[in-house]
């Protein structure tokens, strides 16, 4: 085994795992990071991960021969050659130095491998002040039943054909928070249901793909959705009743949660804060 729980576990700020992104805190063992590294061997997809469902090929993996794992600090790099290429290291440790460690580490690792973008991520724990990135969120269904929404959601398919047709220009006008790409799932038949909202016959909100999968310990998860409503429809509400309508699919589907990431102080973190959902901590990413 390459990692040392004894070490790692108590470097973990925040659930965030390199190459797999939020994991649940049950889930969060030593297993999942020496998966990350037989992954990186393959390039195959591990079972839970959440862009496996998207098909292809594992775009992100871990830079095994240049991690560093010491007692008091673990760097963990990754490639990406999506685009011109990212190099990002993830910095895990509660020293001050381990953010310059890891910069360094990853200008070093962008330019062997000829990629563009060096990046140092670094988690931080939920009670961090003033916290700034992106927020991890857990939406928990087993301690309650999800609010019906409070206005007209459904599944695109469940709309009259004319509201249907508006949905491509909606995703075109979105694209921007990848809807576009989601309806090119959509016309491929390779995505779960989606959920949206139209006023006066038109399509002005989605959430989706609306799916449940196993994560690392078997748990049922609702995968991570595509959600956006056009800036001229904001400020009605719409964003919440799409948000709760997602939230009762999921548990009404067996769902027994959902992890989020917002920006923080962004509206749909401010949403999710309204709505009671727990913080898990943050992710701060900043160019090497």
């Amino acid at each position: 085994m390459f990692f040392r729980w004894d070490w790692l576990r108590p470097q973990l700020t925040a659930p965030i795992v390199p190459a797999l992104g939020p994991v649940h805190p049950d889930a969060l063992t030593v297993d999942l990071f020496e998966d990350t590294l037989r992954a990186a061997e393959t390039g195959d997809f591990l079972p839970y991960d959440k862009d496996r469902r998207w098909g292809g090929e594992k775009d992100e993996k871990v830079l095994r021969e240049d991690v560093v794992h010491q007692r008091e600090h673990t760097l963990i790099p990754t490639l990406s050659r999506r685009g011109r290429g990212t190099v990002k290291v993830f910095a895990y440790g509660l020293r001050g130095s381990v953010v310059n460690e890891a910069a360094e580490l990853a200008a070093k690792l962008a330019a062997a491998h000829d990629v563009a973008g060096a990046r140092v991520v670094r988690p931080l724990g939920p009670g961090t002040a003033h916290p700034r990135g992106t927020r991890i969120q857990l939406k928990d269904f087993t301690t309650g039943p999800c609010p019906a929404p409070d206005g007209p959601v459904r599944p695109v398919t469940a709309w009259p054909t004319a509201v249907q047709d508006t949905f491509a220009s909606f995703a075109e006008a979105m694209a921007g928070d990848g809807l576009a790409f989601l309806h090119a799932q959509m016309q491929a038949g390779r995505c779960g249901p989606v959920l949206v909202t139209a006023v006066e016959d038109r399509i002005v909100g989605a959430i989706g793909p609306m799916e449940v999968r196993p994560d690392a310990i078997g748990r049922p998860q609702l995968m991570p959705q595509y959600f956006a409503v056009l800036p001229e429809a904001r400020g009605q509400g719409l964003g919440r009743v799409l948000w709760r309508a997602a939230m009762l699919w999921g548990q009404s589907h067996g769902a027994a949660y959902q992890l989020l990431q917002t920006e923080v102080d962004g509206p749909s973190d401010r949403l999710c804060q309204t709505e009671g959902l727990t913080s898990l901590g943050f992710t701060h990413t900043t160019p090497a």
